[in-house]
């Protein structure tokens, strides 16, 4: 594997790996999705061989023709909180298309383990209406990278399209803790404020998100599952916090034409009692989740 060179420390400027230095790699192609048991279970022994200053290979993985299952989408809504309409939750095609993002972290040729990676921020762009009964394909790519105090940040860029048509795409970043001599950079969060509502999360949203979206990860389950992975709790999935959030803003949303941007702070531990709070700037829409009692922030976000 080729390598970039290692950042000076001295240096305040982050090392990133432009995709023009990565060699192609040919896509893998899927006749369906992945099971996502299987996936989990090698996820878990899946070690890793990164170095600093390691290119991450531009591997890809894609799969066509697939259907939303109607059953499962209402099933979505309901444990996301969306009212059970017409219209497709941004977030929907995400978790559809996750065993492919999955997929490319338990390969060999990806250099990081595949477990203990930390989600760090989401974009979706909702392009185009289309057929929820359409023909889909779906593509997940090894995308950006750079070094940051943190340790490596690194993307993992989703398309959905149909009828060749572009519809619908994602990017996620995830965080790779290790040491890497960039100094750190102190961002303060500006937190809107508008008319709170309070909500209760149940200690069962986890595995009630897992039974839909079938990412059983320990961490989400139970308390006894999470502290095997250094949690006092288990804690919500991030994906199901940012849903659950545009479902309180859902008669806000366009069917089509914006973005949503959010910035995952600190686990959502379960059950809690949270704060969701928004308000409108020129940009946009801004929301925020925080827990009830400490204060603490979960998410901040923002639709463009």
């Amino acid at each position: 594997m080729s390598k970039m060179n290692a950042p000076n420390p001295t240096t305040n400027q982050p090392h990133s790996s432009p995709a023009d230095s990565r060699a192609w790699v040919a896509p893998i192609v899927l006749d369906q999705l992945p099971n996502m048991p299987s996936l989990l279970g090698r996820a878990a022994f899946k070690s890793g061989h990164y170095q600093l200053g390691d290119v991450l290979p531009a591997l890809s993985t894609e799969v066509n023709h697939l259907r939303i299952r109607r059953d499962h989408l209402h099933a979505y809504r309901s444990v996301c909180g969306f009212a059970d309409n017409t219209l497709l939750p941004a977030t929907y095609l995400h978790m559809l298309a996750f065993p492919l993002s999955l997929n490319l972290l338990i390969q060999h040729d990806f250099p990081m383990k595949a477990m203990g990676q930390v989600h760090l921020r989401n974009r979706i762009s909702v392009l185009e209406e289309f057929d929820l009964g359409a023909s889909i394909s779906m593509k997940a790519t090894i995308g950006h990278s750079e070094l940051t105090s943190r340790g490596v940040e690194w993307d993992i860029d989703v398309s959905a399209v149909v009828d060749n048509q572009l519809v619908w795409s994602s990017t996620s970043t995830y965080l790779n803790r290790c040491k890497t001599g960039v100094p750190v950079v102190r961002q303060k969060e500006t937190l809107p404020e508008g008319d709170p509502q309070y909500w209760t999360v149940a200690a069962d949203t986890g595995r009630r998100y897992a039974k839909i979206s079938a990412d059983y990860n320990p961490i989400h389950l139970s308390d006894i599952t999470a502290r095997l992975f250094g949690f006092k709790q288990a804690i919500a999935h991030g994906m199901w916090s940012k849903a659950r959030c545009l479902a309180a803003l859902e008669e806000k949303l366009p069917t089509a034409g914006y973005s949503v941007d959010v910035a995952f702070q600190r686990p959502l531990f379960l059950p809690a009692d949270v704060i969701f709070n928004t308000a409108e700037n020129p940009q946009g829409e801004c929301f925020s989740l925080q827990n009830k009692t400490s204060g603490v922030l979960h998410l901040i976000g923002h639709i463009s």
